[in-house]
């Protein structure tokens, strides 16, 4: 068993995910039971936060839904309030794998924020149509912008360390896929090291997928949205080590 590590804080994004939770909660603890564990309870009317609860986790309840970017910032500002280091970001749905929670933290020893990526060679995973092309798109534009080589910029199975957390608690967009693609973007702007480790994802374990085929269409046009949103923005500033 590992070690208690009190610096590394896992927060699950939930709405409305009562189906769900609770085994996410668990496989987290079992993979990595050393990190604390933080639901956010993004204006749920359901029993997420009661499920959350009754397995263990602490439970962070928002008032009304502000969307996955509002509740990340608010477990980035808990982490930084409460003396956590590392950040992971797990989907209440369950299609992230908490095995690779240690493999993503490992790679902090190189990088500031870490993506779990969909496709980068491992599992399955697939995106068809417009909403691919999208991605393959965004990949390549915010690779530059990194100057990194990233195949995965719209995944939320993310880990930052010390930097990063830093910078989030402040700067997080909670606009529409600011969790991911805006966020990347801030990162990189600030000069933070951005690296990917490949991940397979899982089925969903309960609730609606956030994305259908007739919505492909406006995920592309929001995503285009999304990057132009984060390359206007004011470039974040951070302290001299970066």
């Amino acid at each position: 068993m590992r070690p208690v590590d009190p610096s590394v804080l896992v927060v699950i994004p939930a709405w409305n995910e009562e189906e769900s939770v609770a085994d996410v909660v668990r496989d987290v603890r079992t993979a990595y039971p050393s990190a604390r564990c933080l639901v956010i309870d993004d204006g749920s009317q359901d029993a997420t936060a009661d499920r959350a609860h009754a397995v263990g986790a602490d439970v962070l309840r928002l008032p009304f839904n502000l969307g996955v970017g509002g509740a990340m910032r608010a477990g980035y500002r808990f982490a930084r309030a409460n003396g956590h280091d590392v950040v992971i970001q797990v989907d209440a749905d369950g299609q992230h794998d908490p095995e690779m929670i240690a493999d993503m933290i490992a790679t902090l020893a190189d990088a500031d924020l870490v993506i779990g990526a969909r496709f980068a060679g491992k599992g399955d995973y697939g995106a068809r149509g417009p909403r691919r092309w999208a991605m393959r798109l965004l990949a390549s534009v915010i690779s530059r912008v990194a100057r990194t080589a990233l195949t995965d910029v719209t995944s939320g199975f993310k880990a930052a360390g010390p930097r990063a957390v830093d910078l989030f608690a402040e700067e997080f967009p909670a606009e529409y896929l600011g969790d991911t693609i805006e966020a990347l973007v801030i990162a990189a702007r600030a000069g933070l090291r951005i690296r990917q480790v490949p991940v397979a994802m899982r089925v969903r374990q309960g609730g609606e997928p956030s994305h259908r085929p007739i919505r492909a269409a406006a995920y592309l046009i929001r995503a285009c949205a999304a990057f132009g949103l984060a390359m206007i923005r004011p470039r974040a500033r951070m302290g001299s080590d970066v």
